[in-house]
């Protein structure tokens, strides 16, 4: 269940646990404040180097000395939602921090979890997340009053949750029919009998083909299952660029989401996309005014991935029956997010819009 524990960040002061502090960007004690000395490095150098590993060398076997977390963590398994938390031993929750159920177990693993080497730091703070929220359910105007009043903010939570991002060279050649449009004159008799004309479009058909390269740089892949992956997409993006190699300290006091969705099937999920968005790419090579029949064959080649950490806030809810979760980007602070739709306000708003119609038919007669 725990990773060897490699590193311990207590506070200088009281001896408690410092944790990472987005705001003040260094690791602080929780019961007295105190900054410890014990900081973190927030840009890459040094020796740290975010490594891109080769996916076919990787998809055959994961090397031991890339996994495991460097420092002492406990996980525990949602039975609800499935998702595996990555807790610090003293900090053990009670319930499931992605969809609050308190059915959570032990997770032994056979094999420890593919460590990340980078991350994003957690920027945004937990008062500027509160805003964010408040601002957020201000502008849902289908939102009930009572949601808009409700402290649901004293519920949010800020996450590590995992991503593989994929790099790949591709070379492509494309054929396809290019269709280019033209008019003729033709006749006709309209419902009177009378003959008149009319200008048509038709297509002209020509054979045409084409070639492309290009690089995919940090297609990103979510892996997690706590939080909806159409949410996650909302957020996004992450800005890779500023990742930071993997330091425990950054995690001091989060919680973590272990992957679930392994590498292969992240590969494949990846491949799925750059394949759609090659094809777009080829599509708009294709000269014309329309175009049928496109084939596209690519050569993928210097394919490689992370496993990265990405921060995000969350906050899960239950309004009558039914559970809704709004996330934050913990780096860029976009937010995205479901809510519960009052009745009484979509029923004023037909009625508004019917009477509206009614006002303006009674008008137009006179």
């Amino acid at each position: 269940m725990e990773a060897t524990a490699q590193q311990k960040f207590s506070c200088p002061a009281c001896g408690g646990e410092a944790r990472w502090d987005p705001a003040k960007k260094a690791l602080v004690c929780a019961f007295c404040g105190t900054t410890s000395p014990a900081q973190v490095q927030l840009t890459p150098g040094g020796d740290q180097v975010i490594v891109e590993h080769d996916l076919v060398q990787a998809l055959r076997s994961i090397p031991d000395d890339q996994r495991g977390w460097q420092a002492r963590k406990i996980s525990v398994k949602c039975q609800s939602c499935q998702a595996i938390s990555v807790f610090d031993p003293a900090h053990v929750g009670q319930r499931c921090d992605f969809c609050g159920s308190s059915a959570l177990v032990p997770y032994e693993e056979i094999k420890e979890a593919f460590r990340p080497e980078s991350l994003l730091p957690m920027k945004v703070s937990e008062t500027q997340v509160r805003d964010a929220i408040h601002q957020w359910y201000r502008t849902r105007w289908f939102a009930p009053n009572l949601l808009k009043r409700a402290a649901l903010t004293d519920i949010v939570k800020g996450l590590y949750i995992p991503y593989w991002t994929f790099d790949a060279q591709v070379h492509a050649e494309w054929t396809a029919e290019s269709g280019y449009y033209y008019y003729e004159e033709e006749t006709y008799r309209d419902s009177q009998g009378e003959l008149k004309t009319r200008r048509v479009q038709k297509v002209r058909w020509e054979p045409s083909s084409g070639a492309l390269d290009h690089f995919f740089d940090d297609e990103l892949v979510p892996a997690s299952r706590g939080v909806q992956p159409e949410m996650l997409r909302r957020i996004e993006p992450f800005p890779t660029k500023e990742l930071a190699p993997y330091q425990p300290g950054f995690l001091s006091g989060w919680v973590v989401e272990r992957y679930q969705i392994d590498l292969g099937t992240a590969a494949h999920a990846a491949r799925e996309e750059m394949d759609a968005e090659l094809r777009q790419m080829c599509a708009a090579q294709v000269p014309g005014d329309t175009h049928r029949n496109l084939q596209v064959e690519a050569d993928y080649s210097g394919q490689t991935f992370k496993h990265i950490l990405v921060p995000i806030w969350l906050l899960t809810y239950n309004y009558g029956a039914r559970n809704f979760q709004v996330v934050i980007n913990g780096y860029t602070g976009s937010i995205a997010g479901k809510y519960p739709k009052s009745w009484i306000k979509i029923t004023l708003l037909i009625l508004a819009i019917l009477a509206a119609a009614g006002i303006f038919l009674v008008l137009s007669k006179h």
